[in-house]
């Protein structure tokens, strides 16, 4: 296993959160009820999945060694600006499904930035992922990629996180609503 592959098996995961987010936006407009804690769920794995793991060790590793060379900067600087852009659309859901939680009328807004997310994943991890094509086969050496992996098994918090994590998307992809 590599560093590129452990973000590709990310991305794996992640598009399956992609499935659900499209499922639940699509659901809202047209009138039906997702249970607020499905949500909730949702917006903890954007947080705790993509952002403080995935994203944590893109930006904290994997970006830091490919731009080491030079190389595929102004990509890297571009998703840096679109991570930073992830966690406004994820606060923003958190904001408007707090304050339909407190009896607003915030149907439409929560459906909305849900689906900016989904738009927003399915561009960045197409983009990301010919990005990891490039970096793996002209930029990263088999011993920089062994490196950043361990690296990434090391914390072993992170793992097991990532592991409940993942459970999370399993049982949200069992619910009812996601099953019509």
């Amino acid at each position: 296993m590599s560093a590129t592959e452990t973000l590709r098996n990310d991305h794996r995961q992640i598009r399956r959160l992609e499935k659900i987010v499209v499922q639940c936006y699509t659901k809202l407009y047209a009138g039906e009820d997702v249970p607020f804690q499905d949500i909730e769920k949702m917006i903890t794995i954007m947080f705790e999945f993509l952002d403080a793991i995935h994203y944590s060790r893109e930006e904290d590793a994997y970006f830091a060694c490919v731009g080491s060379y030079g190389t595929l900067k102004e990509e890297i600087r571009t998703f840096m600006i679109e991570h930073e852009f992830s966690r406004r659309i994820a606060g923003n859901i958190s904001k408007h499904l707090q304050k339909w939680k407190e009896g607003e009328d915030a149907r439409e807004p929560v459906a909305r930035f849900l689906k900016a997310y989904a738009v927003y994943l399915d561009d960045h991890m197409k983009k990301e992922d010919e990005f990891f094509n490039i970096a793996e086969k002209q930029v990263l050496s088999p011993e920089e990629e062994k490196m950043m992996y361990e690296e990434f098994r090391a914390v072993n918090a992170v793992v097991t996180k990532l592991d409940e994590l993942i459970k999370s998307i399993d049982s949200l992809e069992q619910t009812e609503w996601m099953k019509n």
